[in-house]
This record gives structure tokens, sequence and C-alpha cells, in this order.
């Protein structure tokens, strides 16, 4: 086998790299030449006239929007930095070397080449900014994930054990190995404002040393993997893990408070950038807008460095933070109504509690956070809070789980967002996670192995539920949300279908049920059947878990129409819609509207309910008066001709006498005319209620005239009543009739209707 060992030293790497660069820059000049002739369209001939100086304008401002354009292209299509690496300053690398020590992996006795000291770990160290933390944090990662190689280095090219370096400083020799050989073995270039540490330059010494035994090693272990870089030494898990960190979109939501989205689309247009539909079509100077966040927007992953230099977020106009924040922050402003207030239970990201108060009423509603113990931080989140425009924040220094429910300051609060200590397995990116949420640095170490141990998984899940208890707990509270990163169900459904199996003791307090959490734009694919929210790790992002815990409605309980008004606002229904107070004489308006549909509903149901109501008085006191008796049976052609008689009485007034057909036949205990007369009498008598003036009337007015008059002598002879044996009866309640007032007639009088007065009969109106 033919093996060329120039192609594995590291000088060789940097020269390849470079060659790289310049074949790069070859073919740009060969672009630059095959463009110059066509925007400038000059002849080959020398004889060619010159041209004039509008042209060279013209050529050299297209030439220049040519580069720029190239140069957006070139940014975004490399990987590598073109600047050389010149190293950290000396607090960085023992600051990473403690991180390191402490999340290092321990070998079992019989398999370990290096010692890392018997000292015990270290406590994280104070970072003195931003920036060095974050360089901390991944130079202790990246020698984490490469401690295998680093180690086998150092024992290959006899560096350990070194006599003049204890074992208390193998982490910082690892951590300085990894940086040195990522400089390609350069010289680190020192400033004279740093104040050195003594241990760090001694290592730096002795490292330098062995520069070229190292760099042998380096390249011996690369020729044994058929390795072009030290990443393909990764296992594949690690490798695509990095894949999607370094491919992940940046999320950043809107700070309402500042400007307005329609001013952040025109400032992103004048900036040169161009809003796409969906995230597939991120590329170049482009973004677009989330589908479940509206306040949200996504830009590709390789714009970081430029984003955060723009006006925009300079001016924290626009915040990146993680999708999976903003998908609770917008599931509890969904939840709220227009003064309620909400309960933060862990202090996290203050970008998380800012975005809560930048969606809630800055002067109804308070935003509480637990957890905020240090005065120094306080005073610094006060200020950051100040800076963002966010003034109804208020910092508690107790931890949640030491809040008493009966609080007198948390009386208000209507909802509690719970993000509690997780895995965060789901997290592509983990130093970003745990600055962000200032998170264990023992997630480097879960994250390299790809799972979490047991013991450390039940403790964070006990925990996890002993906090979603107490968020019950709170009597006020309507609706909990509840929010991890991890892949586990044992910290994500099992937990909350735990909690609520374990329910509430005592109090008369609704319980808690699922309910989907409420996204403007949600994908049915991502609702489990248990009404989880789920989203998996991927390319576009993190992974996260959802869940709604809402109190049942209590019946008793009215919603007004502002709180209404306000969750539909939340759930973007009423966008571009002024919603204004009715004035008082609409609300008279609708009071008469309301009283008009009242009197005017359908008089055959309102009629024959109060006429139902009159007739059970009637019937009390006519058992106690008489001993009527009433038959139990009619006809079905009896049936419906009363059904028929009585629908046209309740429409109009009759304009024809009704018929002897279309009368009930007489009965066979019939009560005598005396007893009849005393119940008409008393009926008389009777004073109805207000309620029911109306309806006495009718049977009266309407139902006795057509079938009284053909049978009444004008001259007063009431003998002829009794005569022709007509006589009233009570149908009951329960009858078709639906307990009205009828005639009856005997059976002599229905079979001899031809011996009645013709005269009378053929009578149009013969009661007038």
């Amino acid at each position: 086998m033919d093996v060329k060992p120039e192609r594995c030293s590291p000088s060789t790497d940097g020269c390849d790299r470079f060659g790289s660069e310049r074949g790069a820059q070859r073919q740009w000049d060969c672009d630059l030449s095959a463009f110059v002739p066509s925007i400038g369209k000059m002849p080959s001939s020398k004889s060619s006239s010159v041209p004039s100086n509008n042209d060279i304008k013209s050529d050299v401002s297209n030439l220049s929007e040519l580069t720029v354009s190239n140069e957006r292209e070139f940014a975004e299509n490399s990987t590598t930095s073109l600047t050389e690496k010149t190293g950290y300053c000396d607090s960085v690398y023992r600051n990473a070397a403690n991180i390191f020590q402490r999340i290092h992996n321990e070998k079992p006795q019989d398999r370990i080449l290096i010692s890392y000291g018997n000292e015990p770990v270290p406590a994280l160290p104070i970072f003195r900014d931003e920036y060095s933390q974050r360089a901390s944090y991944e130079l202790a990662f990246s020698a984490l994930k490469y401690q295998d190689l680093l180690e086998n280095i150092l024992i290959d090219s006899c560096f350990y054990p070194c006599q003049s370096i204890s074992d208390e400083l193998t982490s910082l020799v690892v951590v300085m190995l990894y940086d040195f050989q990522d400089r390609k073995f350069q010289a680190r270039q020192i400033s004279d404002e740093e104040e050195p540490i003594a241990e760090v330059r001694e290592v730096e010494h002795y490292l330098y040393s062995f520069k070229t035994k190292l760099a042998a090693a380096l390249a011996r272990c690369r020729i044994k993997h058929d390795a072009l870089s030290i990443e393909h030494i990764l296992p594949e898990t690690i490798r695509k893990q990095e894949q999607r960190a370094s491919a992940l979109p940046l999320y950043a939501w809107i700070n309402a408070l500042k400007i307005s989205p329609e001013e952040v689309y025109r400032n992103l247009t004048k900036e040169g950038f161009t809003r796409v539909d969906s995230i597939s079509d991120l590329e170049g100077y482009t973004y677009c807008l989330d589908k479940h966040c509206q306040d949200v927007l996504v830009f590709p992953s390789f714009l970081k460095e430029e984003l955060l230099n723009l006006e925009l977020f300079t001016d924290y106009k626009l915040l990146i933070q993680d999708k999976s924040r903003s998908l609770a922050v917008r599931s509890v402003k969904a939840l709220l109504n227009m003064d309620d207030d909400v309960i933060v239970a862990h202090m996290g990201s203050w970008l998380t509690v800012a975005h809560i108060s930048v969606l809630t009423n800055q002067s109804t509603s308070k935003v509480f956070v637990c957890g905020v113990k240090s005065q120094a931080k306080g005073a610094a989140l006060k200020d950051m809070f100040r800076c963002l425009d966010c003034k109804n924040t208020v910092l508690l220094h107790e931890d949640f789980t030491e809040i008493e429910p009966t609080d007198h300051r948390l009386q208000k609060a209507k909802v509690i967002l719970l993000l509690p200590r997780c895995s965060g397995l789901g997290v592509s990116n983990p130093i970003e996670f745990i600055l962000s949420e200032h998170e264990d640095a023992g997630l480097l170490k879960d994250l390299f192995q790809g799972s979490v141990a047991e013991d450390k998984l039940g403790v964070l899940a006990e925990q996890q539920f002993k906090e979603l208890v107490h968020a019950t707990h709170f009597n006020k509270v309507q609706a909990i949300v509840y929010c991890t990163c991890s892949i586990y169900k044992e910290e994500n459904e099992e937990v909350v279908n735990k909690a609520l199996e374990y329910g509430v003791e005592g109090g008369k307090v609704q319980p808690y049920r699922l309910s989907p959490p409420v996204l403007p734009v949600c994908c049915n694919s991502e609702i489990s059947s248990d009404s989880f929210f789920k989203m998996e790790p991927s390319e576009i992002s993190n992974c996260c878990f959802l869940a709604v815990l809402a109190r049942e409605k209590d019946p008793s309980e009215s919603v007004s129409v502002k709180d209404i008004l306000a969750r539909a606002a939340a759930k973007g229904l009423l966008e571009g819609i002024e919603i204004e107070k009715p004035s008082k004489k609409e609300e008279k308006k609708k009071k008469k509207s309301k009283a008009v549909q009242q009197r005017n509903m359908p008089k055959d149901i309102s009629a024959q309910t109060k006429i139902a109501e009159f007739l059970g008085q009637e019937m009390v006191s006519l058992k106690s008066n008489s001993e009527i008796s009433v038959s139990k049976a009619i006809s079905n052609s009896e049936k419906k001709n009363l059904s028929q008689t009585n629908n046209s009485v309740q429409g109009k007034k009759m304009t024809k006498p009704v018929l002897n057909s279309s009368l009930p036949r007489m009965l066979k205990n019939a009560p005598n005319p005396s007893t009849m007369n005393k119940v008409l009498e008393k009926r008389t008598n009777i004073k109805p209620r207000a309620e029911d003036k109306m309806v006495v009337l009718k049977p009266v007015e309407i139902v006795l005239p057509p079938v009284m008059v053909p049978y009444f002598n004008p001259q007063g002879n009431k003998s002829r009543i009794a005569a022709h044996h007509y006589y009233y009866h009570w149908i009951g309640i329960n009858s078709s009739t639906h307990g009205l007032l009828v005639p009856s007639v005997s059976k002599r009088l229905m079979k001899s209707k031809e011996t009645l007065p013709s005269a009378v009969i053929k009578h149009p109106r013969p009661w007038l």
C-alpha cells in the first residue's frame, strides 16, 4: 500500500486547506474574467473605441454587486473561517479544565491509561464574561468528545507520564492539547494585558517542547482510522448530532413593546433579506415566519454573527431563543384573560420571562419569577428587563416549592409555567442550552454517551413530579403549562399522568384534565392521542414536549365578553379587527330586542304551557267541589279533530261555527246542571295572576261561544239547556287537548242533529 505520510502531517493539512482556498480563488477569478467582457462589452481588438466614463461606472457598479453577491454565497457555503486561530486567554483554559474534570469519562480500573488525580470535583468557575463562558464550555466539550484520541496521543508521543506535571493537572493538559492540535501546533498569541496563570504557562511550555512528537502521533492515529480529519474518528451518532446543530435554523421572537411586525419586515427588507414561505426555502439572506408561533421569525444558521450585529438585535427588538420556549410561552398566552397574573416556576432563561411579559398587559398583569436568590443577579435581570421595556416582572427569591399556595401575592395568578430541569437529550446544541437555561454541565457527558443513567433519570422524574403536584395545589390557578426538552417518557407523559392521578385532596376546586395546547397553527401529527404536543429533534428544531393541564369548567361560573375576546385574540382570530365597547343606547336596544323576542315566542308553545298550569290549579278546586268522573279514552278521530280545533283557536278567532261532528261525545256519568253552574260561577270569580290574564280569556272568549250559542234561548229559557242535555266536562292535562275546557253533547243530541232548527244551524254567526 502506497501511503503518503505528508498527507497526514499537520503542516500538510494546512497546505491542503490553503490549496483548496487558492483553487476557489482561481475559480472566482475565472468567473470574473468571464463576467467582465459580458458586462463591459469590450471588443478584443486594440483598435476598438475606448468605453465612455458612464460605461466604466456601470461596469464597476455591476462588478461590486457581483462581488457582494459572491461574498454572501461564499460565507454561506464555507464551514471554516479563513482567520487563523490564535488560542484563548489563560483563564479560559483553566475554567475549561475545571469543567472537563467534572464531566470526563471515568474508565474501569483495568482500562485506565491516564490518571486525572484524586482531588474532589471542583465547583463551577466564575466566568468573566459571556464570551469566556462559552469558550470554556466549547473547549471542555471538545476535549470530552476526543478524550480517547487525546489520551492515545499523549501516550504514543511519550509525553505521559511526565514527572514535572502532577496528575491533578492532567485535565488541563488534555484541554490545551486539543486546542494545540486545532491550531495546527502553532504558537499561541499572548496579549500583554492578559494576567498570566502559572500552571497554564507551565503546561503550554511542555506541550510546545513535544510539538513534533505530538504531531506525528496524531498522524499515526489518523492513518490507523483512515480518517481525513479527527472529526471522522467520532461515533456516527455524535457526527449526526453535530450536523443537526450546525444546520439548526435560528429562531427570533419580536419584542412587540419596541417594534411592530410590519416595521421588522420593512427593516429586514432594507438590510437585503427576502421573505420566503417555509423553512425549506431558506437559502442565503432569507427568513420566514414560524408555522406555530405568529411572532417568531426563522433565519438560516450561518447568518448568526451578522444578525447579532444588526440594529434590530442590538436594540432588543428581535431576540434569538430556542423554539421550544416560544411554544410554551404562546401556550401560556392562549390561556390568559385580560388581568390574569402568571407564575414562572423556574428562572431558566431570562428571555422566556421577557417573552411572557411582552405578551401580557403591562399595566394590569404581573409575571412572577421564582428562585432569584442572588441580589446581584436580580439587579442584572431588572436592568435587562428595563432595556426590553418589560415593566410587569416581579422577582421572588424563594424556590417554587417553598412558596405556599395561599400566598397573598399570587392570588391573581391563573396560569403556571413549569419548565423543570430535565435530561435535555433532545437538544442538538447542548452548550447553547446550558448557557441559556443555566443547566448543569453534566448534560455534555450524557449527550456524548447518548443516554442518562437510570438513577439520575429517576431523581429528575421525582423532582418534576413534586413540582407539578405542588402547582396543582394553587386553588386560584386555572391552568398549568409543563414543558421539557427530554426524549424520555419518564420525564414527560409518565410525570403528567402520575400527577393527574394523584389529584388534590380536599377542597372544592375543580380537578385538572389534559387539554391540547392552543397554538395558532398546529399540525395534527404533532398532537398525540393523549393531547400531548411532541416535536422530535431534527434539522429544523430541537425536541419539545408540551402538556397543558386545565381545570374542568365550573358550570356556575360565567365568562365575561372581555375574557372571550382576550382568548380569541390570543388564538389569532381577531387580526385586523378593532373591538369597541357598545354604547348605552346600543345596550338598551339589545335589551328591548330580547324582550320583544320573548313576547313573540311561538304561541302554541308559550300559551299551551301557561294554559296547562292554569287548568292544573283549576283541577284542584274542581275536585273539592264536585265529583265529576272523566272519561279514560277518546277515539283517534276525536283526538285529531280536537287538535285541529285547538290549533285554529290559538292562531286566531274562529270565523265559522264548530259543527257537531267536531265535538267529543257525551260521557256516561255526567254532573247535573246546578253543579256545573257553580263551577262556572267560581271560574268567573277567580282573580287570575298577572301572567295568566291573557291565557284565561282565550278559552272563554274563543272556545265557548261557538259551542253554546246554537243552543241558547234568547228568551232566557234555561230549561232548553237541560232539555238538549248540554253540559261541560274537563279533559285531563295529560290528554291531547292540553287540559282545555271543551263542551260535550249527549249521544241522543248527536244522533238527532237533523231535528234542530235549520235557521239556527245555517246562520253564519249565530251568537251575534
